[in-house]
Formats: C-alpha cells, sequence, structure tokens
C-alpha cells in the first residue's frame, strides 16, 4: 500500500453515550455532545450506518485530517459492539480510535487525555475493550464530576447539568473538540501538554 494511502487513513472518533432525546443534555452523553461539535465544525451530517451506528465522515478543515464520527445506536454498556464493526468496517488499527468520554473521577470543566490502560469503572470503556481486545486506543475523558453527598454514580450521569454548569459546558464541549483536532493532528503528547496544564 502507498504510503500517501497510509496518511489519508481516517481517523475514527467515538462519542459514547446513550441512545435518544432523552439522554441527550445528560452528563453521559458529553461524548456525544463533542462529536456534534466536531460535526458541526466541518459541516459533516450524521447519517445511519450498517454498523449500527450513526456516522458523519469528511475532513473537519480543507486538505485536513479524515474523520469518521461514530456515535454507537446502542446503550453504553453495550457500546463495544458497534466500535468493532466500525474499526472492520474501515480496516483500522485500534490505534486510529479516539474515545471520547464522561469520566466522573475527573472534575467538572476538565479533561484528561490518555492512550491505553483500563476502563477505570467506566462501562462503556469496559465493553469497547472487551469486544476490540484490546485497550490500545486513545481516550478523551471529559470530567464531569462526583455525585454530590450520597447519590449514586448511575443516577448522577443520567442526570442533566446544573444551570451554572451548563453556562461553561459549551465551552468545555469546544476544548474537548479541539484535542480530538490536536491529538489527530498534532499527536498525543502535544495535546496532553496543552490539555493537561490549563486552557
Amino acid at each position: 500500500m502507498a504510503s500517501s494511502s497510509l496518511t489519508d487513513r481516517p481517523w475514527l472518533v467515538v462519542g459514547l453515550g446513550n441512545p435518544g432525546p432523552g439522554y441527550a443534555a445528560t452528563r453521559h452523553n458529553v461524548g456525544q455532545m463533542v462529536l456534534d461539535d466536531l460535526a458541526e465544525r466541518g459541516r459533516l451530517t450524521f447519517k445511519t450506518h450498517k454498523t449500527n451506528s450513526t456516522v458523519a465522515e469528511g475532513r473537519l478543515t480543507p486538505g485536513g485530517e479524515r474523520f469518521v464520527l461514530a456515535k454507537p445506536n446502542t446503550f453504553m454498556n453495550v457500546s463495544g459492539g458497534p466500535v468493532a464493526q466500525l474499526l472492520r468496517f474501515y480496516s483500522l488499527d485500534p490505534s486510529r480510535l479516539i474515545v471520547v468520554q464522561d469520566e466522573i473521577d475527573i472534575p467538572f470543566d476538565t479533561m484528561k487525555l490518555k492512550f491505553g490502560g483500563g476502563h477505570g469503572g467506566h462501562n462503556g470503556v469496559r465493553d469497547v475493550i472487551a469486544a476490540t481486545g484490546t485497550g490500545d486506543f486513545t481516550r478523551v475523558r471529559v470530567g464531569v464530576g462526583r455525585p454530590p453527598g450520597a447519590q449514586a454514580a448511575a443516577d448522577h450521569v443520567l442526570k442533566g447539568f446544573s444551570s451554572a454548569e451548563r453556562k461553561v459546558l459549551p465551552n468545555l464541549i469546544s476544548d474537548a473538540a479541539d484535542a480530538v483536532e490536536q491529538i489527530a493532528t498534532e499527536g498525543l503528547t502535544a495535546a496532553q501538554l496543552r490539555f493537561h496544564t490549563g486552557r
């Protein structure tokens, strides 16, 4: 295969969440909010795909990296099947996969970027690892904060953001989308240097 075709291989960016309008504005769906931001940047349209996902394909900037933005149509805990199907459909190695997820162990309005490792208790990531047989992919972990008081984590992530958080949320979503773009164009280390040390 020619090197030019190798470099033009797309990045598969998967936003984890739950399907349906009832979940769209919840903390658990912040990954899909980031994909909406990315699609808007490239004027890309999400369409039904045979991998049990909704997919938008294209470049975000003229001559830039190619992206496949995908939202599994399944519930969070069984996200892995569509992700594995997407990798096979596009003939991509998991090293070209970026998973955007919510993370309760990270304070709201911050994020952490990493490659590889375990699932950290996140059921969506757990299922992606199980279905693909590897944890060797990049994660954009968007902080949604710990639940207040004795509230269960499962209840916390299925709730919407507070009014104060909603004022800041667009900036957080935009920053996470910036992080995805920078990972694809400049590499993970450059993105970590920018987003782990304050924005």
